[in-house]
């Protein structure tokens, strides 16, 4: 397995015009009564370990009272905007901050807690980042997940993500005997594709969580990103098709093992024509935020000239080759998925 390269530091990009308009439009800036700047103005921090004693590289952050007093309040009513439109419950209570110094975004992770009956829940405020923030959207629009997050300046709020960790998933449910693997594999060339297409980069296995849902007679899987830093980035087409990177080897293995080509392009085009009917519903929103990235400066020009070359032989479409942004080339990306399921439906009819 070759090394795929990963820029260790990654700009954070500040939100322009366009992409502020849009956000207000749909409903995403709003107004926040406490920014991620304040909540760096912590007095000391504590080691946050599992439950086994492994250090998880996050700290447990401690404010004076009056500074905690403040931002309890504030942060309960962030979390009451993103869940339930602002109404405000009383009997929930801020029982921890959590910082991460490790990676481009930095974020504190706030826990939530129901003090009827200790129902804990989390959420997460991060340095705006406009790549990102495309890479949420974009989620939004293009997968079967809802996505929920707030903007306000330079504070962007996501919700938590529940599920599984990749890499967690891989030692433990793996190994179990009841797993399907023909469900799990194909929920992975699912996946697979989304990322390619859309071109979300970087999904090595701790950057998913797999969702385990009952089925009348089984059970059903569903891999979904937690870390949208990556929304084109990177030059190398190969960081946008997780099944490249070794820590996904294991269920890489089960889908050679169990799925053979033609099953495997039978799910890639399942996926593209949800895509693409996800992009006919939401034509226009996707249009306005598609307008906003191809003027905005996400990557660097190498970055892009790299992968727009690498697509166009990918795809055999000079199209790609006239791209000057990574908006623009995203935005090609999915008018070919569409092309390319159009040509199969006028064959099969």
């Amino acid at each position: 397995m070759e090394h795929i390269h990963i820029s260790k530091k990654k700009p954070c990009y500040p939100i322009q015009p366009l992409l502020r308009k849009f956000l207000k439009h749909y409903g995403r800036d709003t107004l926040l009564h406490v920014s991620y700047d304040e909540l760096l103005r912590f007095d000391n921090t504590i080691p946050l370990y599992d439950r086994t004693g492994k250090d998880t590289l996050w700290q447990s952050v401690l404010y004076s009272q009056s500074d905690f007093e403040h931002l309890a309040v504030a942060l309960r009513e962030i979390y009451a905007l993103l869940k339930t439109g602002g109404e405000i419950t009383e009997h929930l209570c801020v029982d921890r901050i959590d910082y991460c110094s490790f990676g481009n975004s930095k974020p504190f992770r706030i826990r939530i807690v129901n003090q009827f009956n200790d129902n804990h829940d989390y959420f997460y405020i991060k340095q705006a980042d406009a790549s990102r923030i495309y890479g949420l959207e974009l989620e939004h629009i293009l997968s079967p997940n809802r996505i929920s997050y707030l903007v306000n300046r330079n504070t962007l709020v996501e919700e938590h993500i529940a599920g599984i960790p990749g890499d967690m998933f891989m030692q433990k449910q793996m190994l179990q005997k009841d797993i399907n693997t023909i469900r799990l594999a194909k929920e992975f060339v699912k996946f697979n594709e989304r990322c390619f297409v859309r071109l979300l980069g970087d999904m090595r296995a701790y950057n998913y969580v797999v969702d385990i849902t009952p089925d009348f007679e089984d059970v059903h899987y569903r891999i979904r990103a937690i870390d949208f830093d990556q929304q084109s980035y990177e030059g190398r087409k190969k960081v946008y098709m997780p099944q490249f990177f070794k820590e996904n080897n294991p269920i890489v293995e089960l889908c050679i093992k169990h799925l053979n080509a033609e099953s495997t392009r039978q799910y890639q085009l399942e996926e593209q024509v949800l895509m693409s009917r996800r992009i006919k519903a939401t034509k226009h929103m996707t249009k306005e935020l598609l307008d906003a990235m191809m003027k905005d400066e996400i990557s660097d020009a190498e970055k892009v000239h790299q992968l727009k070359h690498e697509l166009a032989e990918h795809y055999q479409n000079k199209k790609f080759e006239k791209a000057r942004s990574m908006g623009e080339i995203v935005k090609i990306s999915l008018a070919e998925m569409i092309r390319k399921n159009m040509q199969h439906f006028k064959r099969k009819i």
